[in-house]
This record gives structure tokens, C-alpha cells and sequence, in this order.
């Protein structure tokens, strides 16, 4: 598995970060690669369940992803299989009057549909995104 490591502080409470990460609707505003989120199941630990088409490398994607721990105000733990097998982390703790944001991103790339070759390409375009993702997620949260 590959791991990356996003940490960003966020002029905003830890509630709001926690209620716009919570909603798998969020995804589509903040996630580049994501392109379509369907089918929401609300789940008895206070996450949910869905499904997700995801771009990677001009080649879509189809996942299923489900919150599997969560810690209100300051973890929460997604599981996504599928086209694309990950494990998001995000862990938030208050900071002054903002919030320390940490994204863990653990992934397999899909060897037999990418290719060996394309797979130091990817995880660094990835990096670029996870990048994206941080600063996609300050920017709508502090306007």
C-alpha cells in the first residue's frame, strides 16, 4: 500500500470541518478525481455508505465506500474498494480558533488497469491531488 500525508490548518471551528467532511456530497467539491457520488446510505455509527466513480489516470473508476470508525469532532475512517482500494484517515484537532486538519491516504493502484510502468506517475499526480484536496477543502470552508 502506498501512504500519504496531507496536514493543513483551517480558519474555521472543528464542527463545521467535521459536518462538510461527514457529507459524501462534500467529496464533489473538494475531491478533483471524484465525478459522480450516488446512492447515500446514513449508517448506524453516524457515517455512511455510497458509491463513487473516480478518474484516475483518464481511466474511471467505480467504488463503494463506508465510514467505518468515527469519532465525532475528531476522527473519521473511510474504507473504499472497488476500482480503487483506500483508506482515508482524517483526524482534526481544534487550534486557536481554527483546525489542524491531518488527511492519511492509503492506497493500492490497480496494477492490471494502470499498468507498472504508470505507477510512479500516478502516485505522484496523487500527491498532487491530495495536495489539491487540502487546499480545496481551506478554501470552501474559509469563504
Amino acid at each position: 500500500m502506498i501512504t500519504q500525508k496531507k496536514t493543513v490548518v483551517v480558519n474555521v471551528p472543528v464542527q463545521k470541518v467535521y459536518d462538510y467532511l461527514m457529507n459524501p456530497l462534500s467529496l464533489l467539491e473538494y475531491w478533483p478525481s471524484i465525478i459522480d457520488v450516488r446512492d447515500i446510505q446514513k449508517l448506524p455509527n453516524g457515517g455512511s455508505k455510497f458509491n463513487f466513480t473516480y478518474k484516475m489516470a483518464g481511466i474511471r473508476l467505480e467504488c463503494t465506500s463506508e465510514d467505518t470508525e468515527i469519532i465525532p469532532n475528531h476522527k473519521m475512517v473511510n474504507k473504499s474498494t472497488g476500482g480503487i482500494d483506500s483508506i482515508l484517515t482524517w483526524t482534526l484537532e481544534p487550534t486557536g480558533s481554527g483546525t489542524k486538519m491531518e488527511l492519511a491516504v492509503e492506497y493500492n493502484i490497480p496494477i492490471p488497469v494502470i499498468g507498472k510502468l504508470a505507477e510512479a506517475v500516478i502516485v505522484k499526480i496523487n500527491e498532487q491531488e491530495a495536495n489539491s484536496v487540502a487546499a480545496n477543502i481551506k478554501t470552501h470552508l474559509e469563504a
